[in-house]
């Protein structure tokens, strides 16, 4: 199968890979290093003294928009780039009951303690 691969293919495939393991990892990256920022600051490592996280389920807008997480429609990408959401269907999010974020669990323990 590979007896034909050249040096600069299995590089690209190489570079490719590394690419991608880098995009995966980004976010998580991204969250050990903020919240070594806030703990070297004396903030909450979770919020950052916003006593409010995120939801997860709806990425913080309080809506869900129908297709879930993993939705792939290159034609509704195309009307929402041109700024027509008209034809999406959106949900309230039932994790968070459409608000978009949770009280910090951290913070919490804090100010109940």
């Amino acid at each position: 199968m590979f007896e034909h691969i050249t040096a600069n293919e299995l590089a690209g495939y190489g570079v490719g890979a590394l690419l991608l393991c880098a995009t995966i990892s980004a976010p998580k990256i991204d969250s050990l290093i903020s919240a070594s920022q806030r703990s070297s600051l004396g903030m909450c490592k979770r919020c950052g003294d916003l006593r409010l996280i995120a939801c997860s389920g709806c990425k913080g807008s309080g809506l869900v928009k129908e297709g879930g997480l993993f939705r792939f429609n290159p034609v509704d990408d195309l009307y929402r780039s041109f700024g027509d959401d008209a034809n999406m269907m959106s949900f309230s999010c039932t994790k968070c009951r459409g608000r978009g974020h949770f009280n910090c669990p951290e913070c919490s323990k804090l100010s109940h303690g």
